[in-house]
C-alpha cells in the first residue's frame, strides 16, 4: 500500500535526522581542525550530490540550477552559513550542548512560520513542544557532559545555527517548487568556498580523509537531501520537532564510539524529547486517519 505524503515526509525526516546526528561523532573521530573538516565535507558532499544531479537531470543540470532563482540562492546562503556555524560549534563546545540548543528549533520554526506563512501550529504540536522544552531545560541544567564542557562562544554559534535552520525550514515550506538537488549542492559548495582560505586539506591524513568522505556522503549529503524533500511534506514545527531527536541521538553516538559520556541530566532530558516527538507523530497520525474517515463518510 502506498504511503501518504505525510507518512513519506515523516519517514524521510526521521531517516535524515538519524544520518545528520552522526556529525558530532565525525568531529571526535578525525584529527583535522574545524575549517578543514568543513571544507572537505562540503567538497565530498557537493561532488556526490552533483553526480546525483547529473544522473537524474539527463543534460538539464544547468537549467536545474537556473530554476533556483533569487529565493533558492537565498535559501542556499542560509544553509551554507548554518553548516559552517554547526561544525565550529561542535569543536568549541560539547556535542550534548550543540544538540540541546538545536532542539530549540521547533519554537523558532513555529514563530517564523506564523509570521511568514500565517500557519498556526496545532494544539498537539504546541503541547509536544512544551514537553520537549522541559527535556531541553533539564539537559542544559546538567551542563555539557562529556570531555568538552559547554563553552559560551560555542553555545552562541549553536544558537545562531539553530535560528538559521528554523528560517531554512520555513523557507523550504514556503517555496516548495525550489529544486531539491541544486538547493542541496549549492550550499555545500558555498560553505567549502567560504571556509577554504582557513582550511588545510593537504595536511589531513588518509584516515581522516576516508572518514570525512564516508560521513560527508552517507551522513551529511544523503541526510540533508532527505531532510529537504521530507520537510516539504510536513508543517515546519512538526518537521523540526522530529529533527529535535538529534538532541538525544548525537550524544549517544559519541558515547558509544568516542567515549564522551553525557551525564544523567542529558540522558533523562533526551528521553523526554524523544517521548515528545513520538507523542506528536502518533497524535498527528490519528488526526489524519480521522479526517480521512470523516471525508469518506
Amino acid at each position: 500500500m502506498a504511503l501518504s505524503s505525510r507518512a513519506q515526509g515523516l519517514l524521510m525526516v526521521l531517516t535524515a535526522t538519524v544520518a545528520l546526528s552522526t556529525a558530532g561523532l565525525m568531529t571526535r573521530l578525525v584529527g583535522v581542525d574545524a575549517p578543514t573538516l568543513t571544507f572537505l565535507r562540503g567538497l565530498f558532499g557537493g561532488l556526490f550530490l552533483l553526480a546525483c544531479l547529473l544522473t537524474v537531470s539527463r543534460g538539464r543540470s544547468i537549467d536545474e540550477f537556473l530554476r533556483l532563482g533569487r529565493v533558492g540562492f537565498f535559501i542556499s546562503i542560509i544553509s551554507a552559513m548554518a553548516m559552517i556555524l554547526f561544525i565550529n560549534a561542535l569543536y568549541m563546545t560539547s556535542v550534548a550542548h550543540v544538540s540541546v540548543i538545536f532542539a530549540l528549533c521547533p519554537f523558532v520554526a513555529a514563530g517564523l512560520a506564523f509570521v511568514v506563512l500565517k500557519e498556526r501550529p496545532n494544539a498537539m504540536s504546541l503541547f509536544a513542544s512544551g514537553i520537549a522544552l522541559v527535556g531541553i531545560a533539564l539537559m542544559m541544567n546538567g551542563g555539557g557532559g562529556g570531555t568538552r564542557g559547554g563553552d559560551l562562544a560555542g553555545d552562541f554559534l549553536a544558537l545562531a545555527m539553530t535560528g538559521l535552520i528554523g528560517l531554512w525550514t520555513v523557507m523550504v515550506r514556503r517555496y516548495p517548487q525550489t529544486p531539491a538537488l541544486p538547493s542541496t549542492i549549492l550550499p555545500t559548495v558555498m560553505a567549502a568556498v567560504m571556509i577554504a582560505p582557513f582550511a588545510s586539506p593537504l595536511l589531513a591524513s588518509a584516515h581522516d580523509v576516508v572518514l570525512i568522505l564516508l560521513f560527508g556522503v552517507c551522513g551529511f549529503s544523503a541526510g540533508f537531501l532527505m531532510l529537504l524533500v521530507g520537510s516539504r511534506l510536513l508543517p515546519p514545527v512538526e518537521s523540526v520537532l522530529i529533527g529535535s531527536l538529534e538532541a538525544p541521538l548525537a550524544p549517544l553516538w559519541v558515547f558509544l564510539f568516542a567515549g564522551e559520556a553525557p551525564d544523567a541530566h542529558a540522558l533523562v532530558g533526551g528521553t523526554i524529547v524523544f517521548a515528545a516527538v513520538c507523542l506528536n507523530v502518533v497524535a498527528g497520525h490519528r488526526t489524519s486517519r480521522n479526517v480521512c474517515g470523516d471525508a469518506g463518510a
